[in-house]
């Protein structure tokens, strides 16, 4: 009987593991979740408050799609696109934007990178990791300069990253 049962649960798991298998032609991407999202975009204008910077803070999946804002009451009107343009920017090129501002800077080939639609290259984005794997990205704007921007966003993820699995 016991024999029977652990047949039965291999057999089990072959067929879940079979049935989690994508079809042939498709592939499956992780993406962070709204609840996650929430926590980070909390805990990054959070640390910019106690240090006295009122700023907006965005996180986006791993397809650049807003998921959570959140603005600090007084924050300047323009952060909401530059936040969501910097969580964009660090999700899609999979590195952090000072980074990102750095290798410009550097490197005549990459001087256009800031007429891509939709990039910022400016301090305050980083991707969102699962691993290796990119599952989003977070940007912060309004602190007096990106690097502080930088700093408000390294707490965001370091509030969720234990459950980034």
């Amino acid at each position: 009987m016991a024999r029977a049962a652990l047949t039965a649960a291999m057999l089990l798991g072959c067929a879940t593991a079979f049935a989690q298998a994508p079809a042939p032609g498709l592939y499956t991407e992780r993406s962070i979740n709204a609840a996650l999202a929430q926590d980070a975009v909390n805990a990054a204008v959070e640390a910019c408050a106690g240090r006295g910077h009122r700023v907006t803070a965005v996180v986006v999946d791993r397809s650049g799609i807003m998921k959570a804002l959140l603005r600090a009451d007084g924050a300047g009107p323009h952060g909401v696109w530059a936040a969501r343009a910097k969580a964009y920017t660090a999700a899609s090129t999979r590195i952090g934007t000072t980074q990102l501002l750095e290798a410009v800077r550097a490197n005549p080939g990459a001087s256009r990178l800031p007429d891509v639609e939709g990039f910022l290259i400016l301090g305050g984005g980083f991707p969102i990791r699962a691993g290796d794997e990119v599952v989003g990205g977070i940007g912060v704007d309004g602190a007096p300069g990106g690097l502080l921007d930088d700093q408000c966003a390294e707490a965001g993820i370091a509030r969720i990253r234990d459950r980034l699995g």
